[in-house]
């Protein structure tokens, strides 16, 4: 029986316990991450937390709603044991009927029972790291091997000693500036993120600098369940002429060769990167996202974040 369990009412050890275990597991899913990124969320759960569903739950103008939040790409049922495609729709169908409104990310796992929902593809990049580097160097595109060599005749140097903001500030000066959606609230969100991560030892952080020291390239990752997951990235404009981020990604699949590691890319709906990523060799997976608008109009204008 799956049930819905508000937030105050979750079982923290069991729930953190369970996505250990599954076998769809990610970092996203864990209660402290979700505590960080939406800290209202609430939760449908199946027998002894065998399986489970965070529900990101938050409420607008008297009526409750669920949203994809910032820095969780993937949600969705999780499981110790195998899912099918019915036990993925009955977690959907336990969904309170309060939440009149939701958009809904699952994960790559989960394939809901076709016709029954509405449901939208989006793209992730994966690429295992189990291979040696020379292997994964042969998989990447030429594009990718002739701008990885270039950028290594450039004097770069990688370092992991980088304050935080330095890499945020990267992004905002350069692509951050076209991400409408991302203001201080967001970049707040970030930072508490980044520290959490920190304390608990699962944050990963390389940069790249030019030879005059200017930090050209930098990049967040974290990490759980076998899957590293590029998180935050930022380059600056000299990073467009020396091929900084081919350096750096290059870099970090090379000190990563040979692990039971997946890089998720996290992306992306977007052609361009979706291209950079695939240009190391990553592959294609589709996660499927859940709507539902049974809002009065005008309030189907409701915006997908609080």
């Amino acid at each position: 029986m799956i049930r819905y369990v508000r937030h105050n009412e979750i079982d923290r050890a069991r729930w953190d316990e369970c996505i250990r275990r599954s076998f769809n597991g990610i970092i996203y899913a864990y209660s402290w991450y979700l505590d960080v990124v939406c800290p209202a969320w609430e939760a449908l759960v199946e027998e002894n937390y065998q399986g489970v569903m965070p529900l990101p739950a938050a409420k607008k103008f008297g009526f409750h709603y669920l949203f994809p939040p910032f820095f969780i790409q993937q949600l969705g049922v999780f499981s110790v044991s195998k899912l099918t495609s019915e036990d993925v729709s009955r977690f959907l169908e336990a969904i309170p009927p309060k939440f009149r409104y939701y958009e809904l990310n699952l994960n790559t796992f989960n394939k809901p029972v076709e016709g029954k929902w509405k449901l939208f593809p989006n793209l992730t990049h994966e690429l295992d790291l189990i291979e040696s580097y020379e292997k994964l160097f042969r998989g990447y595109s030429e594009n990718t091997r002739r701008n990885v060599k270039k950028s290594q005749q450039q004097q770069l140097t990688i370092t992991s000693d980088i304050a935080h903001e330095e890499i945020i500030t990267l992004f905002r000066q350069a692509r951050g500036r076209n991400v409408e959606q991302l203001r201080e609230p967001q970049y707040d969100l970030l930072r508490t993120l980044l520290r959490v991560l920190d304390a608990r030892g699962m944050l990963h952080v390389r940069g790249v600098k030019g030879p005059g020291g200017d930090l050209q390239a930098g990049a967040f990752f974290t990490d759980s369940n076998g899957k590293v997951i590029f998180l935050f990235s930022g380059t600056s404009v000299a990073a467009r002429e020396s091929g900084a981020m081919f350096f750096l990604v290059d870099h970090f699949i090379s000190e990563n060769a040979q692990k039971n590691l997946v890089l998720d890319f996290e992306g992306s709906n977007d052609e361009n990167l979706a291209r950079f990523y695939k240009g190391f060799g990553a592959k294609e997976y589709v996660y499927l996202q859940a709507r539902k608008n049974e809002l009065p109009w005008p309030v189907k204008l409701l915006k997908k974040r609080p």
